[in-house]
């Protein structure tokens, strides 16, 4: 892929009793944007091509890998969660054990930013990383310029759950050779893109083998998984939020239905909401314009 844009490659610093691995794209004299990942998603999830477009709009595109994935820290010594039970202990209503809640990465986020001594950035969070985002509205208001949250939800339990196939997905832990991870993650995309974006299977392809070379973690996604299913509900503590916010959504997403994006939305004072039609739980090429038009227009 080529990059009209400055980029800088991927360093490392330590922030909030962590290491993070980041990387950024743009002027630095830009203003920051700060861009989240999901679940068990490393930041080569947000496209080289996304990244650049979004700097060429004007912004430095700060990307990073949370804690338990890619290249940042991973808590190994923490153990590995059983993802059925975890699944089965939210199920049953019961308190769901974890090493750390969104929170605390949250404050890994927060953290990065101080480490680059930037005050205060634009938040992007998708999925997962929408509710990173929402906890950095919540608890470093200072740190967040405008937030965007993706495909993401306020972790009120009275939303609708992920379809059967989405869960079935979401409760399958990937394979750990190659061509095992490979079928899995395009297995992964089938299920979670939209009837309107369906995959680029070699696009697909080379995604899912980009994150394999760089180092899979299992073991890190059942913890993360834990820590979204052990921090509960932000609705009313959203309610408190002040800075601007944009929620995107698509209205075929199989795994954050779309009532999750209307309930962040009407649990954030003056939040505007964006549902895109045939849009599921994925950020596709083709949606790339759109979704970047969005974040840019809501950041000016």
């Amino acid at each position: 892929m080529s990059r009209s844009v400055p980029y800088s490659d991927p360093k490392k610093v330590k922030a909030n009793g962590i290491e993070i691995v980041y990387d950024t794209f743009g002027e630095s004299s830009a203003p920051p944007m700060l861009l989240i990942m999901g679940l068990g998603a490393q930041m080569i999830a947000w496209d080289e091509d996304f990244c650049a477009a979004l700097a060429g709009r004007g912004y430095r595109v700060i990307r990073f890998d949370n804690r338990d994935i890619g290249l940042s820290t991973r808590l190994d010594e923490a153990g590995v969660p059983s993802t059925l039970a975890l699944l089965k202990a939210q199920v049953q209503g019961e308190a769901v054990p974890a090493p750390y809640t969104l929170r605390d990465m949250a404050d890994d986020a927060a953290g990065l930013l101080e480490a680059l001594e930037i005050q205060a950035s634009h938040v992007v969070g998708a999925s997962m990383g929408g509710m990173i985002a929402q906890e950095m509205a919540i608890h470093h208001p200072q740190r967040v310029r405008t937030l965007t949250s993706i495909m993401s939800s306020t972790g009120n339990p009275e939303l609708p759950p992920p379809t059967p196939e989405a869960l079935s997905i979401l409760a399958t832990p990937a394979p750990t050779d190659r061509a095992g991870y490979l079928e899995y993650a395009i297995k992964t995309w089938r299920t979670l893109s939209g009837p309107a974006f369906p995959i680029d299977e070699e696009y697909a392809t080379q995604r899912a083998e980009l994150s394999f070379e760089r180092g899979l973690s299992v073991a890190g996604t059942a913890r993360q998984l834990a820590a979204i299913l052990a921090s509960g509900s932000r609705r009313e503590a959203l309610r408190s939020v002040t800075v601007p916010a944009l929620i995107i959504h698509g209205d075929a997403d199989p795994l954050v239905p779309v009532e999750g994006g209307i309930d962040t939305a009407d649990s954030i004072p003056g939040a505007e909401l964006i549902v895109i039609e045939g849009m599921g739980h994925d950020l596709p090429p083709a949606l790339a314009p759109q979704v970047i038009e969005a974040i840019a227009g809501h950041a000016k």
